[in-house]
């Protein structure tokens, strides 16, 4: 039984290096109560809602409603208030998922600091599966597209890529706050 777990923490703690080394955080699940899922769920809703709206529904004071943000943007449980820009009406008529097989998947750091100083991807992963890496991208039209993949996606170091072409979005929605235990 002691070989099982340690063995298990030697496991977690080569884990635990792993992710510090490739750049991920491994975040625990926090619990939340009732006053953080609601705030959760109103801010979901609407990013722009002021505290003191969501005070009054909450039935607590400003204050505590910015303690609370603040304690679940330490925490990592919100990432961030931003405006969500519409790409159709900033010209960019195709959206594109492309999965990248790479020469040497060794070579995953590189490829990922050259794929961030390509404006058109706006996500990547790593993923299992038949890809090394899934990215999302915006092009301006099928043109376009055609030649980022040529000019800045294959002088990474592609073996091949394999392209999907995004007609529209059917649903866009936040994860749902979970309930509580």
């Amino acid at each position: 039984m002691l070989y099982v777990l340690k063995k298990n923490v030697n496991f977690a703690n080569k884990l635990t290096k792993f992710a510090i080394r490739k750049g991920v955080m491994i975040m625990p699940q926090y619990n939340l109560d009732s006053l953080d899922r609601k705030i959760l769920q109103m801010i979901s809703d609407d990013a722009r809602i002021p505290f003191l709206e969501v005070a009054r529904a909450c039935d607590v004071s400003g204050a505590a409603i910015h303690q609370r943000i603040q304690k679940l943007t330490k925490q990592g449980v919100i990432k961030g208030a931003n405006y969500q820009l519409d790409p159709e009406t900033l010209g960019y008529e195709t959206c594109a998922y492309i999965g990248l097989f790479l020469k040497d998947p060794s070579s995953f750091d590189a490829v990922v600091e050259a794929l961030q100083k390509i404006p058109e991807v706006v996500e990547c992963h790593y993923t299992t599966g038949g890809y090394d890496m899934f990215i999302k991208i915006y092009a301006r039209n099928n043109h376009d597209l055609l030649t980022i993949i040529h000019d800045k996606l294959q002088p990474l170091g592609l073996s091949r890529s394999e392209t999907i072409i995004s007609f529209k979005e059917a649903i866009k929605r936040q994860i749902p706050i979970p309930k509580e235990n």
